[in-house]
């Protein structure tokens, strides 16, 4: 009876803590959006849009010119140039090499440093109790371990770390174009809103997992995914089909770091546009909603990113070409010439 008395309390308690906690999510949400707030007015007052072409202090005129100002156009800028004896021509140019640093590149290696600084406070005299910074960058990554894992199974364990690495930087990158200076000045922007840096991260992405593919199964096993040659000895109707079918892969082998680059390159880029012009509009609340979606799918961008990246290389590196072939064919062969089971003895 009395043990019942002094257990009865136990409920309230926990209904108090879970109250309690409601409260401090709450809490740290609405100083959130009053942060978001104070950063929107402090923009526009201290960075106030500026007509298009134009230079930082001209006169804007509400609304036409706030939305023209504050959207910035594909091309990133110049921060410095490594060639200026041979400026880079304008017009009917789409493609061309330039030496130079430009203001994405610029906002990349500040984020990477970062993200650097981070890294080696968080891991530098590790402890089995481990702190409050080792404990979020720890719970982070066994997340993500789990998660890559998860989707591509054992032979994803070792690439892990290249998965962690994409997310993190593809991420935070993403997410400094919600900052009011970047993008605000000429010199920072977010830098997976160019595509010259989209592309080059599907590039490396592309790089790595071909060369995983030779490395794990030589370079002719390799390409026999592409030319089944193989498949000949079942058949010239069997290896015709077989090499298109191959051709078609190789075709879209190559359009792999394209759909990566130009994915992430959309959203992020038409996200800046969409709340630039929201932004420009109605100045303080209404973007508060807007940066949060932003927030969710620059998350969803980066994750999309590098999970795909993570598949890439799991596809590149399992069963298949010569190897399947040659199984295939005695699998052909058993099933055309059963042997005979041996008798069991009495």
């Amino acid at each position: 009876m009395s043990s019942d008395l002094v257990e009865a309390p136990a409920p309230a308690a926990e209904l108090d803590a879970t109250v309690i906690a409601r409260r401090r999510v709450l809490r740290r949400l609405g100083m959130l959006v009053v942060a978001v707030i104070v950063l929107d007015i402090l923009a526009v007052i201290f960075l106030p849009p500026f007509p298009l072409g134009g230079s930082q202090g001209e006169a804007c005129a509400y609304p036409t010119c706030y939305i023209t100002g504050t959207l910035e156009l594909p091309p990133p800028h110049t921060v410095l140039d490594l060639d200026s004896a041979h400026p880079l021509a304008s017009g009917s140019v789409v493609i061309a090499f330039h030496p130079s640093i430009s203001n994405t590149i610029l906002t990349m290696w500040i984020v990477m440093v970062l993200l650097l600084l981070l890294t080696f406070l968080s891991t530098r005299g590790m402890k089995l109790v481990p702190n409050r910074l080792q404990n979020v960058i720890e719970f982070a990554y066994e997340g993500l371990e789990n998660f890559g894992v998860g989707m591509g199974g054992p032979p994803a364990k070792p690439y892990i770390p290249l998965f962690a690495a994409f997310f993190l930087l593809i991420l935070f990158c993403n997410w400094s174009g919600l900052i009011p200076p970047v993008g605000k000045i000429e010199e920072l922007r977010a830098p997976t809103s160019d595509v010259n840096i989209t592309l080059g991260l599907a590039l490396v992405s592309f790089g790595y997992f071909e060369f995983q593919g030779f490395r794990k199964h030589g370079v002719r096993g390799y390409l026999g995914r592409f030319f089944p040659i193989y498949e000949f000895r079942n058949g010239i109707g069997a290896g015709i089909i077989a090499m298109f079918v191959g051709l078609i892969e190789l075709m879209l082998e190559f359009v792999k770091p394209v759909t990566l680059s130009m994915r992430l390159f959309g959203n992020i880029y038409g996200g800046e546009v969409a709340l630039a012009a929201i932004t420009a509009l109605t100045l303080f609340i209404a973007p508060v909603l807007l940066v949060g979606l932003e927030v969710m799918l620059n998350f969803i961008q980066a994750l999309i990113f590098s999970i795909l990246s993570l598949m890439f290389i799991v596809l590149a590196i399992e069963s298949h070409g010569d190897e399947e072939g040659e199984l295939g064919h005695e699998a052909a062969e058993a099933l055309e010439h059963p042997s005979r089971p041996e008798p069991v003895a009495a």
